[in-house]
């Protein structure tokens, strides 16, 4: 079975025993979180989609804090003496889809 959920404005395409990482959700290492956002699932027999879409997407914390990549943002305006830098690294929470259901 196959579902498309939305997780904090981003949208992901997930299967049961899926591994993935998702925007910083809070909770610690072991926990379940329900998706109850769900947009659209497909059980090999049919498609559903829509706003009556009755599903819940099960998943279990892997890693409950990862941190990504460093981003800098370098800021420079020429013969002004002028330079600004700031840096990033946005976290991230890796989680297992047990069920859709």
């Amino acid at each position: 079975m196959l579902a498309v959920i939305k997780i904090a404005g981003q949208q992901f395409k997930v299967k049961a025993g899926d591994s993935l990482y998702v925007p910083h959700i809070e909770g610690k290492t072991g926990d379940q979180v329900e998706f109850t956002d769900v947009l659209f699932t497909d059980n090999g027999a049919g498609v559903n989609a829509g706003a009556n879409l009755n599903a819940v997407v099960k998943a279990e914390i892997l890693n409950d804090l990862v941190k990504g990549d460093k981003v800098i943002a370098f800021k420079m305006k020429r013969r002004k003496g002028f330079r600004k830098k700031h840096g990033h690294r946005t976290h991230y929470t890796q989680i297992k889809v047990t069920a859709i259901a």
